[in-house]
């Protein structure tokens, strides 16, 4: 019996709760194409993605492919399942002769036309005749070496959705994790000391330049902690606009807390896949922003005995000044 075959069908639905541009990136990926030619999947039309498999493998394309955003369907690949095998005993008298496709290498009973790609077999055949009788003086290479968005992923698709997704500091796209999220507020952080350090220099200098300075440097510092604090959401699978929360007293506090103690997704979610592992620069990074609250404590504790002992010298020398002079 012969077993039976199955295509990948897509007709540019997405999966619930995944957003448009994050199924292209994804499929761009996945095909190992560009963003322009996976437009072309989403015209609205049925595009088979990938044909004649057995159920197994058909089932690991269609699982990968809705993980990455797209809701392909599976179908029975009427063209791939077709046999020569008759139902019935056939009559002695009748022979089936068959044949092998030129181009796709299909075997069939002898046709004009293949069952599988469609050729015309008489004008393939003459057609590669004429090209070896012919050859171009200048083949395009860049041509052939383009990939269609309908032709099929060369890689193993379920092992590229595995893949890390790409770093962008400055973007609400992606997902960092944990670690990185502290290192990255604690770059963010001793950044925002010099700059303000020198803004202080300038309004010391002219109050009018410190202003100038001082308001680029501030909505500077707002939306990349925004752009941060996004991705870090996007690693737990939850909307950035949680990110608002903020700015409501006490649950504030409490989504600070979660997002920096509740691990993130291990595998690819609705925002893309995972984040690559961590460097050992932002490993230094996340514990120097956890020394900082100590530091603070110290200064805290500092600052004060400093200014009395100040204190304290001045009167002192204030007492003996006066000493001096009544004698």
């Amino acid at each position: 019996m012969t077993q039976a075959r199955f295509k990948i069908v897509f007709s540019g639905e997405l999966m619930p709760d995944m957003a448009l541009d994050t199924v292209k990136d994804n499929l761009a990926q996945l095909f190992k194409s560009n963003r322009s030619r996976v437009e072309s999947l989403f015209s609205g039309a049925n595009v088979p993605i990938k044909r004649d498999l057995p159920e197994d493998e058909a089932d690991k394309y269609l699982i990968a492919l809705q993980n990455a955003g797209a809701k392909v369907r599976k179908e029975p690949d009427l063209a791939a399942s077709l046999t020569l095998v008759d139902t019935e005993t056939p009559e002695p008298a009748q022979t089936v002769v068959s044949m092998n496709c030129p181009k796709c290498g299909h075997t069939q009973a002898k046709s004009n036309e293949c069952s599988a790609c469609g050729i015309i077999i008489d004008k393939y055949l003459a057609r590669q005749a004429q090209l070896a009788a012919n050859p171009p003086p200048q083949p395009q290479p860049a041509a052939s070496a383009d990939p269609s968005p309908y032709s099929t992923p060369k890689a193993q698709v379920a092992e590229e959705l595995s893949d890390y997704a790409e770093l962008k500091v400055f973007s609400v796209q992606g997902r960092i994790g944990r670690v990185r999220y502290l290192g990255w507020s604690a770059a963010l952080l001793f950044i925002a000391m010099i700059v303000y350090g020198l803004v202080m220099g300038a309004i010391a200098l002219s109050p009018t330049l410190g202003i100038i300075l001082a308001i680029p440097a501030a909505i500077a510092t707002i939306v990349v902690s925004v752009q941060i604090g996004v991705q870090r959401l996007h690693d737990l699978g939850w909307s950035g606009w949680l990110w608002l929360l903020n700015f409501v007293p006490v649950i504030g506090s409490v989504l600070a807390l979660l997002l920096l103690v509740v691990p993130g997704n291990t595998g690819a979610n609705r925002y893309g896949p995972p984040p690559p592992p961590n460097s050992r620069g932002v490993v230094a990074l996340a514990w120097s922003m956890l020394l900082i609250p100590i530091l603070g404590i110290l200064a805290a504790i500092a600052i004060p005995s400093y200014q009395d002992y100040t204190e304290r010298a001045e009167q002192a020398q204030h007492t003996d000044s006066a000493t001096t002079i009544e004698e």
